[in-house]
């Protein structure tokens, strides 16, 4: 990453389904290497997954120049598709539906210290 390039930082929540909690975190425990592989390659970095209670948050920090079109590259990936296959019935959508259809919903920034 060049010294000019622009670092996205995203957040995102979801729900997570008190009765799939430890099939969650135990997939979570060792996450598929390509799955991981599909991320960097998207310019993902910095992803972490916390916890609290029934809440997931999720935060990343994006490097590339096109959002859009890295997430769409992560979504037609088979193996993170069938990743997904077993992390989706973990989770439930909460609060408002920010982006249609997704289960991970953005929520915003109020502060950053840089």
């Amino acid at each position: 990453m060049s010294a000019d390039r622009r670092v996205e930082r995203h957040a995102l929540v979801v729900g997570l389904r008190p009765e799939h909690r430890e099939r969650y975190l135990e997939l979570h425990s060792q996450v598929w290497p390509q799955v991981e592989q599909t991320l960097r390659e998207a310019n993902v970095t910095n992803y972490s997954i916390y916890v609290f209670g029934d809440m997931l948050f999720a935060y990343y920090e994006y490097v590339g120049d096109d959002h859009a079109a890295d997430m769409a590259r992560i979504a037609e990936d088979p193996v993170t598709r069938e990743w997904w296959t077993h992390t989706d019935p973990c989770q439930v959508r909460i609060g408002e539906e920010r982006e249609p259809g997704a289960l991970w919903q953005p929520i915003d920034e109020v502060w950053h210290l840089s």
